[in-house]
């Protein structure tokens, strides 16, 4: 079936071509199609209709096709025939009828339109649309005539204008309303022209999908279109009348608008006429508070004056009961007062390391600011003296300066480690500790660093002085110079945060009045450790200063107000620490900085109140504060301290139950007196103990010269008279050059040797501890360094040398028994040492080889054939001298290669060394055997005729018997004096590391030694807390 568009008014039609009409019968009227499709959907395309519905069916489907008989070929020649006669009438006649359709069907179409006339009295006319902008025009010149022409105040101006915008944007909101209705009733009417029914014609059995698309496509060409036009006239209508309601809606509401404009205006010129009453009041109001404030200020002077007056009274009324006090008791409650007790508590407090988080949260003030913001001079004057180093933007504090403020009759200062005190009254005395402060922070400072964590404790007494504990800080910088180590800013930062982040600090947070405020370092670093501000006080510095450069006055006030700086705090002060001379006096001062907030226009003007300003108040408010965190955590302190002592002592018993609880320092005295103890058993051994170390010491030293320079040497003569000459020679050289010196290193070395077997023999009692292994062993090698034996010893030595060497004659047998038997033992003992030397050179022996299965290598095997060459040679010459000729190297070159071993003069040379040396001290042996029996014949002279020559007897008597005397000089000196003087050593080390904390931290180490040091440290602590909670108490 096909499909049809339907409108309001009828069906739409378009008028097409005869043969698509015929085309289309054909198709709807087929037999074959009608079985298989149901339905075929032609749309037809339609523009605005208005026609009426039409009666009949547009395409009538023609009755039943009862099929064309065959008539051969001859009927289709006829028919071929007719349909070309009639192309001509078709021709002619699709335009005659064409032309008379389509002037019918305008005729008809002009006919079915509506007629428009009505129209006239619905839309408005010309001259009722320029009324109507006239009153809109006159509308808005009323508007502009109801506002009366006077000058607002600004803020009714500001009120005014945004209810000018609001009624602006509410008349927008209106008309684009107004605007989009229209717009939507006209895509309403739109789509119910454009709404439509489907007809649907059955009986179509085949789909045509592609005929279907060739026909809309003709359709399109060929249609004409037939559109409604009464509907749009009525849209027109309607919309003129929504447009008129539109506008008078509009017009009510502007007038409502402008009426309450109008009465909001009136509002708000009687409310600046009050506010213009009360400006007037406020002045009259403002000129009284500066009146006040002014009389305020002065009898805050006054007051001030006479509580100075009075308290000067009082120093002197408590500094004559002072020094009258005259019994011990009252001496020393005076001495000890609370603060200094306190202050006791953070000395051991400085250096306490605890490994059971027993962290130190007692309460004290710590003074931060950026460098050079006047934190020292705040210090100064609250200490009331001039006692730190003095710079030119230079750092001067280097490391934390703890000061302990107290009362006292007279205005002294004092370290901690030091008795002596200065006189703060005297500028000599005041100078002497200025460079003492700044000596002991360079002396903190160590490994090329700039700062320092080391805390420098002193005390600062004096009439009128707050109670308090202040910590001096470095100063926060921004820039690292080029002579300061590359970490200081970030060390300052760490040792800062280190004493701010105590729960209970006081943090006085020092702030440059005279610089510009986003300069600031110091209050980010405050605001972070102390975000709540319940812990900080700020204060303002050169505030003289910041008057002369500040033209907004208001800024000062709103930093001493905190709201200016990213932080909070319980007080804000300001103060005044000096012109900028750093000769002036604490009394000077104090003198400018009354008088200059005297005739401040700052406190003249209201920016602050008389109890924000002078250093006074900001001491009485800081002592204030700071005893109340005292009181509220000292006593929780104390608990925790309890805690960590009964944890320590139960780990003590636990792993050393039968062990003193000795700290580092009392070990230390303990090993002391080890080492001494040990000095003093030197003087137990005997003089034969100390001559035989020594006669063993200085023969191990002498053997091998005397062998190789002397006896050697001496052993190649032809003669015994130049045998003689020869050593004596050589024996004198040695005398005088070399000998002494080294018989002076043999007596240091045999001491040394002794003390330290005394030291090993300790270590294997059963009373040792372990623990003080190396201490001793470190202090016995620093006072050997350090001992030197005395110059004249050697000189001593010399003489008594030379003269024992000049003697050749042996007096008695036992004597020549005693030499024989010397030459004996040191040649067998040479011997010995060469026969092992050749063993490694020519390897392991044939019985060696079949025992022990070793093999030797090929050098070895070279070494052996030409030492068995070398042994031929000094057996057929039984007193060779001990060199080779040329002719005796290439000799035994050649027959060690006929034996098939190719080797050079210089191996030859070096395996001749040994080999001679063995056969040379085989020699002296024999010599030394057959001169046992040759006394009398060497008494007698007869040595000659006996063909015995006892030369080599003679020298090693004359050897010996040096070595005996120089054993006997060096055992005198160092029983006489040596072991004394390594005792004072001694003693001298022990004291260097005693004073010498590190020293003795590196030393004394282990588990055993920090516990024993961190209980008493803990001990003392709680006693010392203990003590001053009951004081505090008593105070209350």
């Amino acid at each position: 079936m096909f499909k049809l568009r339907k409108g309001r008014f009828g069906f739409a039609v378009r008028v097409i071509a005869v043969s698509h009409t015929r085309w289309v019968r054909q198709k709807l009227s087929s037999q074959h199609d009608h079985q298989h499709v149901r339905t075929v959907i032609a749309p037809v395309l339609r523009q605005y209709s208005s026609l009426h519905c039409l009666q009949g069916d547009l395409l009538r489907v023609s009755g039943p096709n009862y099929g064309i008989p065959s008539r051969g070929i001859g009927m289709v020649i006829a028919r071929v025939l007719r349909g070309a006669l009639k192309i001509r009438y078709l021709l002619l006649g699709g335009s005659i009828a064409g032309g008379s359709a389509l002037a019918k069907t305008y005729e008809q179409w002009r006919d079915a339109l509506p007629d428009a006339k009505f129209l006239e009295g619905i839309l408005p006319s010309q001259e009722d649309l320029d009324s109507i902008r006239t009153s809109l025009i006159s509308y808005r010149d009323k508007i502009k005539e109801a506002v009366p022409d006077f000058t607002l105040d600004p803020k009714l101006k500001e009120l005014g204008e945004s209810h000018y915008d609001q009624l602006v944007l509410w008349f927008k909101e209106r008309l684009d309303d107004a605007i989009r209705a229209a717009e939507e009733e006209k895509a309403e009417n739109a789509a119910v022209f454009s709404d439509g029914e489907t007809l649907t014609l059955s009986g179509v059995t085949k789909s045509f999908t592609p005929m279907v698309r060739d026909f809309s496509s003709d359709l399109t060409q060929n249609a004409i279109s037939f559109s409604a036009m009464g509907s749009a006239a009525e849209r027109e209508r309607e919309k003129a009348e929504l447009l008129r309601l539109r506008l008078s809606q509009i017009e009510v509401e502007l007038q409502e608008k402008t009426e309450s404009l109008t009465k909001e205006v009136d509002n708000l010129t009687r409310e600046n006429a009050d506010l213009k009453k009360k400006i007037e009041a406020n002045e009259t109001i403002r000129e009284k508070y500066e009146s006040l404030q002014e009389e305020l200020m002065e009898v805050q002077l006054k007051y001030q004056k006479e509580v100075e007056r009075l308290e000067k009274e009082n120093k002197e009324l408590r500094k004559s009961l002072m020094l009258k006090a005259g019994d011990t008791t009252a001496r020393k409650k005076i001495k000890k007062s609370l603060i200094d007790m306190y202050s006791e508590v953070l000395d051991e407090l400085c250096d306490y390391d605890s490994s059971y988080d027993t962290q130190d949260h007692l309460p004290r003030v710590v003074v931060v600011g950026d460098q050079s913001s006047g934190k020292t001079s705040v210090l100064e004057m609250v200490a009331q003296a001039r006692i730190f180093p003095r710079g030119a933007g230079e750092m001067m504090t280097r490391a934390p300066v703890m000061v302990t403020l107290s009362e006292g009759p007279y205005h002294i200062s004092s370290f901690k480690d030091s008795t002596r005190e200065f006189d703060l009254t005297k500028e000599s005395e005041l100078a002497e500790l200025r460079k003492e402060v700044e000596l002991r922070m360079r002396n903190s400072v160590r490994s090329g660093r700039t700062v320092s964590h080391e805390v420098i404790s002193m005390t600062v007494k004096g009439p009128g002085l707050q109670r308090m504990v202040l910590v001096d800080l470095p100063g926060i910088i921004s820039t690292v110079t080029t002579d300061m180590a590359t970490d200081t800013r970030e060390a300052i930062r760490a040792i800062s945060q280190q004493y701010m982040s105590n729960p209970n600090a006081i943090i006085l947070c020092i702030q440059d009045g005279s610089v510009d405020a986003e300069r600031s370092n110091v209050t980010d670093l405050v605001s972070q450790m102390d975000p709540q501000g319940k812990r900080t006080i700020f204060v303002l510095t050169k505030v003289d200063l910041a008057e002369e450069n500040l033209t907004n006055p208001d800024r000062i006030r709103k930093i001493l107000a905190g709201k200016l700086f990213p932080m909070r705090a319980l007080g804000y002060f300001a103060v005044v620490t000096g012109k900028g001379n750093q000769e002036d006096s604490i009394q000077a001062i104090k003198d400018y900085e009354e008088a200059f907030f005297r005739s401040s226009r700052i406190f003249k003007g209201g920016v602050i109140n008389s109890h924000q300003c002078t250093t006074r108040n900001l001491s009485l408010a800081v002592s204030e504060c700071f005893w109340k965190m005292v009181r509220d955590t000292v006593e929780q302190q104390a608990d925790a301290f309890k805690a960590t002592r009964f944890n320590l002592e139960t780990e003590w018993k636990n792993n050393f139950p039968r062990t003193r609880e000795l700290d580092r320092d009392e070990l230390f005295e303990k090993a002391r007196g080890d080492i001494l103890d040990e000095v003093v058993n030197l003087s137990q051994l005997s003089p034969k103990q100390w001559e035989d170390a020594l006669s063993k010491k200085l023969w191990d030293k002498m053997v091998t010269y005397i062998f190789e320079n002397i006896y050697l040497p001496a052993a190649q003569t032809e003669n015994s008279g130049t045998f003689n000459t020869t050593a004596d020679i050589k024996l004198k050289q040695w005398a005088d050059q070399m000998l002494p010196k080294k018989c002076v290193e043999v007596g240091w070395e045999t001491l040394e040797d002794e003390f330290r077997k005394f030291m090993e023999c300790a270590k294997n009692s059963k009373d040792h501890d372990n623990i003080f292994d190396n201490l001793k062993a470190c202090v016995v090698d620093e006072a050997m360094r350090r001992h030197q034996w005395e110059d004249k010893a050697a000189d001593v030595l010399r003489v008594i040398q030379l003269n024992a060497l000049e003697d050749r004659s042996v007096n008695d047998k036992q004597q020549w028994d005693a030499a024989c038997k010397f030459l004996e033992d040191s040649v067998k003992e040479k011997l010995q040492s060469t026969e092992g030397t050749l063993r490694e050179m020519v390897g392991p022996s044939t019985k060696e080889q079949w025992v022990y299965w070793c093999y030797p290598s090929e050098d070895q095997k070279k070494r052996a054939a030409v030492k068995a060459e070398l042994e031929k040679l000094l057996i057929s010459d039984y007193t060779h001298k001990n060199t080779l000729s040329y002719d005796e190297v290439t000799t035994v070159r050649k027959n060690s290669q006929n034996q098939g071993v190719d080797v050079d003069n210089e191996f030859v040379r070096e395996t001749w060394h040994p080999v001679y040396r063995r056969h040379f001290l085989r020699r002296a042996l024999a010599k030394a055997y057959d001169c046992r029996k040759a006394f009398y014949a060497y008494h007698q002279g007869l040595e000659g005729e006996l063909g015995v020559e006892c030369n080599d007897i003679v020298l090693f008597w004359r050897i010996q018997q040096m070595i005996k005397i120089t054993a006997n000089a060096l055992r005198q000196q160092v029983m006489n004096r040596e072991a004394r003087r390594l005792e004072k050593e001694i003693k001298e080390v022990l004291e260097e590391y005693g004073c010498d904390r590190e020293k003795k931290e590196q030393l004394l180490t282990g588990r055993r030694v920090m516990l024993a040091e961190e209980l008493k440290r803990v001990r003392q602590i709680q006693e010392k807390l203990e003590e001053f909670i009951y004081a505090l108490n008593a105070e209350k």
